[in-house]
């Protein structure tokens, strides 16, 4: 009879939730982007929490007691443990590898930096995309470092405890100056209406005290390929600040081949 290694998974997209599965990270990624129901297809990003983690607000024990299939020969798939405010208890020194999922159920690993990336050069005007437990897609001038403490410290409005995120790989500037706004034209990015950009854009620049501005509500994650993505994800808890470097297209081409032609 074979024993399933049980194991937590925080989902970041498309919900926030806490999972226990007897599944391995890549039979989850595919279950859960194209093997069930009740999901619809598109892209999910998910990390490995460590087994051992406990919080009582997760009360993770019992759930994991609750993880074991009726069939011993198959995984349990999924076993919610909590779909709410989820990410803000879950310590980062808690999380082990984050996983990008493909939209036909592709599944690559990210192992976190030993610490962030340095930045340097002129300042610029950066579009993030929050992920999680907000979601706007966001223009501002601060680094990543600098736009997580904002977003964990700085701000209650605009704020939460503890935020996950990207950074687009995008010329802000450029773009916005290439892409002259037309009547009943498409903009630089999708889903998105074509004034919001250069709108965030004139107005970062034109005022000084402003450090952030919403370019949309909605995320784009689904409509962006992960080529799209800027150095890597960020998690920061208003202490502390955990990287994911992304790949070079090169290694990506290189070593994950298979993951990489679904892009």
């Amino acid at each position: 009879m074979p024993e399933f290694q049980k194991h937590l998974y925080l989902i970041l997209y498309p919900n926030e939730a806490l999972v226990a599965s007897q599944l391995t990270p890549e039979a989850f990624g595919k279950h859960y982007s194209i093997g069930s129901p009740r999901h619809f297809t598109g892209k999910v990003i998910f990390g490995e929490v460590d087994i051992n983690y406990r919080d009582e607000f997760l009360r993770i024990d019992e759930n994991l007691e609750y993880t074991r299939s009726e069939d011993p020969n198959v995984p349990k798939r999924t076993k919610f443990v909590k779909s709410y405010r989820v990410l803000e208890h879950i310590d980062l020194s808690a999380l082990q590898k984050l996983f990008l999922v493909t939209t036909d159920g592709a599944v690559l690993g990210l192992d976190p930096s030993s610490g962030p990336p340095q930045y340097s050069g002129p300042e610029l005007i950066r579009l993030y995309q929050e992920i999680c437990p907000l979601r706007l897609l966001v223009a501002s001038h601060l680094n990543p470092s600098q736009f997580g403490n904002y977003i964990t410290r700085e701000t209650w409005s605009k704020g939460a405890p503890k935020i996950f995120f990207t950074q687009y790989d995008i010329d802000v500037e450029a773009v916005v100056k290439a892409n002259e706004v037309r009547a009943f034209g498409t903009g630089p990015l999708p889903n998105v209406n074509p004034t919001n950009l250069p709108t965030a854009f004139k107005e970062l620049r034109e005022n000084p005290a402003m450090i952030t501005k919403t370019v949309s509500l909605n995320p784009n994650l689904d409509v962006m390929s992960y080529k799209a993505i800027r150095r890597g994800f960020y998690f920061v808890d208003g202490k502390s600040i955990l990287f994911y470097p992304m790949p070079s297209m090169d290694e990506l081409h290189k070593n994950h081949h298979s993951w990489w032609r679904r892009l």
